[in-house]
């Protein structure tokens, strides 16, 4: 028998196929969050100022919806990190980016006419939609293609802002005795180096001599190509991403000590990521079948009731109890 805190949980999961309430939460949820989204952009429009209370009664509902939510969450949060007990697994979740996208979701609306700041943060809530995505693979392939390639793309972005600071630099000099009021410091010039490398391209600040238009017909060559760098890599990556798939597929089929384990409730695999249950356990997990769609085994993914396993290991269990 399931307690109410483990039915709560359930609900406000992702939903699974054949939870009918937890899929209904979930299209309640996206329900509330286009919903709340569409006020803040309607509340930009001079002509439906008229319509402000109605907006403003939209915003205060959806967002009482947003508060219950975050307080059962943080209520259940020992069933999603069981292994950090009652007070850390809460604090882990408050700092999770689901906690703090829900925390930032619900201080805007007790700021009314209060700093801008807050105001802003509405913006953060579009957010909310990622988590709708989390249980598929596309949102795991992006976020695993740019942990792997992060050292490549950081070490481009610098190389970028060197070609910034070195442009800005030679501009000054450059430029500051024909246009002193136009390149009054190297800010100055760092501001034009960024328009013209990431080809913005404003127009409010450009060279007049004859040696800042050379410096900025190469830097403008350069910028091309240094900014297609970060480009190449997350393209390459997402390339050698689905080729390792591919090939990890084909190894898959021709495999034959594998075995299935399917994730009953209350089995001691549910909720554990796949890098815990590989440490933990010694097998190895290639797929996971959710929803009778196929889900490449993320080591941060975690695992829920319903799930199939598809394992290698030399001590297969059919049934995870």
């Amino acid at each position: 028998m399931k307690t109410m805190k483990k039915k709560v949980f359930d609900i406000i999961q992702i939903g699974e196929k054949g939870n009918t309430p937890s899929i209904v939460f979930d299209y309640v949820l996206m329900a509330n969050i286009i919903l709340n989204i569409l006020v803040v952009v309607l509340e930009t429009f001079e002509q439906l100022s008229p319509y402000q209370g109605l907006f403003t009664v939209v915003e205060i509902i959806t967002t009482i919806f947003f508060c219950v939510e975050y307080v059962l969450r943080i209520w259940t949060a020992d069933l999603l990190f069981p292994e950090k007990g009652s007070v850390g697994s809460r604090l882990k979740f408050m700092v999770s980016f689901d906690g703090v996208v829900c925390l930032l979701t619900i201080i805007p609306v007790f700021f009314f006419s209060g700093m801008v700041v807050f105001r802003m943060l509405r913006v953060v809530r579009i957010l909310h939609l990622f988590r709708l995505n989390k249980k598929y693979d596309s949102f795991h392939v992006i976020a695993s293609v740019i942990r792997e390639k992060s050292r490549q793309i950081l070490s481009s972005l610098f190389i970028i802002f060197i070609l910034m600071l070195a442009g800005s630099v030679l501009m000054y000099n450059a430029e500051h005795a024909a246009q002193p009021d136009v390149f009054k410091n190297a800010f100055s010039g760092f501001w034009w180096s960024v328009t013209t490398i990431l080809t913005i391209g404003y127009g409010d600040i450009y060279p007049v001599t004859t040696m800042g238009t050379i410096l900025a017909t190469i830097l403008s060559f350069l910028g091309v190509g240094a900014v297609a760098i970060p480009t190449g890599i997350i393209s390459a990556g997402f390339v050698e991403r689905f080729t390792r798939d591919e090939n990890a597929l084909k190894e898959f089929k021709d495999v034959e000590r594998i075995g299935e384990i399917y994730i009953e409730d209350g089995s001691e695999l549910e909720y554990k990521t796949i890098d815990e249950i590989q440490k933990e356990y010694g097998m190895t997990v290639y797929l996971i079948v959710r929803d009778e769609l196929p889900i490449i085994a993320e080591r941060s993914l975690v695992v829920y009731e319903g799930d199939i396993l598809i394992t290698l290991s030399d001590k297969i269990r059919k049934k995870a109890q």
